[in-house]
């Protein structure tokens, strides 16, 4: 009976991963063939824009960012930018206001808030009727804006996502994982998107109806809520593939790893906040999309557990299940070893995908266990990345 159990939990862990990593997309493929995306048009009259730049203590990539953001193709007297510094520390304000006579505009918040509610503060000032959410260190295709204002020339748009491409300065293996990932979780947005729409857009690259933008609870994530927010509000969000923004990957699994966790415990948070968007009673299609993407990622790693448990199990008496265990085992202290040793510089490349496997299932527990004890930290301590390549 038990070894029964443990083949059934087995079974069921194994083919949680597989759906989410492989069933899904395979599905919305299967379910898209032969749709393709709309091209937008571009206006014959461009809409103000606000482009809204948060930051702590940026001081080392904020001057080049806004470089690139004043060097966008965007008619001038249409543009806003407006940074919002959370009482940073360093030169940042110090850098931001050398381009006040540019037309960069600087709010400074006193007393640490986070970045959902320094966002927050920052909506009074927002003059554009089209917002556009980027970060201090990420670089934007200078068409970048404007392609993203004419996806939301379609009505039925409310937030369109921009294209990340993860880029380094130098391309260690233990970050070539991290640019596979980003380059499967833009296919399976591109794919949402020719079915109706994402369930989340970039953190680096966004824009959003003035309209739809709202005060949200500090803990929680505004790309992922804002297109929860456009959804309830009869709106769809989609990936415009053409509006590109370099991401620079963090250096180490373990400078990233503190990203991932406070990333999934917004996220988690978030989904938490709107859950009632996962009722198939509201928008089936949309419920299926949102429990997919977000909620089977985000239990995949309960799932492994549940399957190693079994598998240990099993592994008492089965001599097939010893050898998967043991072979288990092996890609879990790679993994372990290739996390570790990212630490101390590039990790070798047989460990860099267990590594940022390990890491990424690690990070998922975490996130949870700070939902759980309601440590949703959102006060925001942003990882030093380095600048995109300009």
């Amino acid at each position: 009976m038990i070894a029964r159990l443990a083949g059934v939990a087995l079974a069921a862990g194994a083919a949680w991963i597989a759906y989410t990593y492989a069933g899904y997309p395979l599905v919305l493929w299967l379910r898209t063939r032969g749709r393709r995306r709309p091209v937008p048009q571009m206006p014959t009259k461009w809409p103000a824009i606000t482009v809204l730049i948060p930051v702590h203590n940026g001081a080392p990539m904020i001057g080049a960012t806004l470089d690139a953001v004043l060097a966008l193709d965007y008619p001038a007297d249409r543009r806003q930018v407006l940074v919002v510094s959370d009482a940073s520390s360093d030169a940042t304000d110090a850098i931001v206001a050398q381009y006040g006579a540019r037309g960069v505009e600087l709010f400074r918040l006193e007393r640490r808030v986070g970045k959902t509610a320094a966002e927050n503060a920052a909506l009074a000032r927002v003059r554009g009727e089209i917002v556009v959410h980027t970060d201090a260190a990420i670089r934007l295709h200078p068409l970048a804006a404007k392609r993203l204002v004419a996806a939301l020339g379609d009505p039925t748009v409310g937030v369109a996502s921009g294209r990340d491409v993860s880029v380094a300065s130098r391309d260690t293996d233990a970050t070539l994982a991290e640019s596979g990932y980003v380059g499967y979780e833009m296919w399976v947005r591109d794919l949402e998107t020719r079915l109706g729409g994402i369930v989340g857009a970039s953190g680096s690259l966004s824009a959003i109806r003035r309209e739809l933008l709202v005060s949200l609870p500090p803990a929680l994530a505004r790309d992922f809520a804002a297109v929860l927010v456009a959804r309830e509000r009869g709106y769809r969000a989609i990936s415009v593939p053409e509006a590109l923004c370099l991401v620079p990957r963090g250096e180490s699994l373990r400078r990233e790893y503190h990203r991932k966790v406070r990333t999934m415990t917004r996220g988690l948070e978030t989904l938490l906040d709107r859950r009632r968007l996962l009722d198939p009673r509201r928008d089936a299609v949309f419920a299926w999309m949102l429990f997919s993407h977000k909620l089977c990622r985000w239990l995949a790693p309960w799932a492994g557990l549940v399957a190693l448990v079994a598998l240990a199990v099993l592994a008492v008496s089965q001599a097939w299940a010893r050898w998967l265990a043991l072979g288990a085992g092996a890609g879990a202290l790679l993994g372990i070893a290739g996390w570790w040793w990212s630490g101390r510089g590039s990790a070798p490349r047989l460990l860099s995908i267990p590594g940022y496997l390990v890491a990424g299932a690690v990070a998922t527990l975490q996130a949870w266990s700070n939902v759980a004890r309601r440590d949703l930290a959102p006060a925001w301590e942003p990882t030093r990345r380095p600048a995109a390549p300009g």
